[in-house]
């Protein structure tokens, strides 16, 4: 009898161990180098992704046009990145791929940086005709930032020469004057700021147009997330959770230093000190991309000869997995909302960097969408 009591035992063990097991799902990212991912570590930190049954693998990428690729053989199930002009080539070779999420929007803190021994001589977007202009990919969403502020005055991309170049080779390119100006997004703005390898010169925020802008989203591969439709739901209530933290923490509440904490863990930043001093890019609590600025994008590849796709909004985005993500953390989020504007009201702001970010209304209304 003892005997059998232990073999019962035993299988008990087994088939819970072998239940927690079979649960959990792997999910490969490829993500560009980013503040904006405080929102996926947040949700690794905290345990949303965890209790989804979900454990995330993590591949940094140069962009996401490199990945394409990579995402579209199901080698990656999601990029976190750029959206380039290789997405709507993509999506005209029929590659089961397709953007679900809005990962970066108004303000971007994108900037167009210059060397510092140009900026008496570069004063003006005209004075940038035959420079050489870094941008982290072909086709990438930088070069589509750098056309778009070239054409305020006159100038198309052609003007430029531009050089590809990956964001964490900036520092040395700048240094060996292999570049004369770069469009960099943080905290790769911030590093070069504080080695005084590059000083801000234009900023897409300003000069861009339709906002709000849709730069950097998810994308998954569309074939595996028709086998993994209740997983794949799982895993954006879960980011949707960390984009919830994400807004808390850009807008200086209590759990800004969890956030960075977080950051400086993944490797997107070593110095917690340029974190906590310079201000953040906005995430969008609903998710949703902006259908205009994303259709200016294909509209501007399309007229500069990255692409020949001219695709309807339904061919380029999926809302149906934020919408109801959104319907599930709609009660939390509200709740942040909530508390941010409290916030605003009841204290002065924690650093210069979120000081940067209060709303633009002191009735507690956003600007931007964190």
């Amino acid at each position: 009898m003892t005997r059998a009591r232990i073999l019962l035992a035993s299988a008990a063990i087994a088939g819970v161990t072998g239940g927690a097991v079979a649960q959990e799902t792997t999910i490969r990212i490829g993500l560009v180098r980013s503040i904006a991912n405080g929102a996926l570590a947040m949700g690794e930190e905290r345990g949303y992704f965890k209790e989804a049954g979900i454990k995330i693998e993590q591949d940094f990428i140069a962009s996401s046009a490199n990945a394409m690729a990579l995402l579209g053989q199901g080698r990656l199930q999601i990029i976190a990145g750029g959206i380039s002009a290789g997405y709507f080539n993509a999506l005209e070779k029929d590659i089961p791929i397709i953007i679900t999420l809005d990962r970066v929007t108004t303000p971007i803190r994108h900037n167009l940086m210059i060397r510092p021994d140009l900026k008496d001589k570069i004063k003006d977007l005209k004075d940038l005709k035959g420079k050489i202009i870094a941008s982290n990919g072909a086709g990438s969403i930088t070069t589509y930032e750098v056309g778009k502020m070239l054409e305020r005055v006159g100038l198309t991309i052609r003007d430029v020469e531009i050089k590809v170049i990956p964001f964490p080779q900036f520092a040395v390119a700048f240094e060996n004057k292999a570049i004369d100006g770069a469009l960099v997004i943080p905290p790769f703005t911030y590093q070069l700021i504080d080695k005084k390898l590059a000083v801000p010169f234009a900023a897409p925020d300003d000069l861009v147009q339709p906002q709000p802008l849709s730069i950097a989203v998810n994308l998954i591969n569309t074939d595996w997330a028709k086998q993994n439709q209740e997983i794949l739901r799982k895993f954006y209530v879960a980011l949707m959770r960390g984009v919830r933290d994400y807004c808390q923490a850009y807008h200086g509440g209590a759990i800004r230093k969890d956030l960075i904490d977080a950051l400086i863990k993944t490797g997107a930043e070593r110095r917690p000190e340029l974190l906590h001093t310079f201000p953040w890019p906005a995430r969008n609590l609903t998710g949703r991309v902006n259908p205009e600025s994303l259709l200016d994008i294909q509209a501007w590849y399309a007229k500069n000869k990255f692409t020949t796709a001219q695709l309807p909004i339904a061919r380029l985005v999926d809302y149906s997995y934020v919408e109801r993500a959104w319907s599930t953390t709609a009660t939390l989020t509200t709740r942040t909302k909530s508390s941010v504007r409290s916030l605003w009201r009841t204290r002065p702001a924690r650093s210069p960097a979120a000081a940067e970010a209060r709303p633009a209304n002191q009735d507690g209304s956003f600007r931007g969408c964190c």
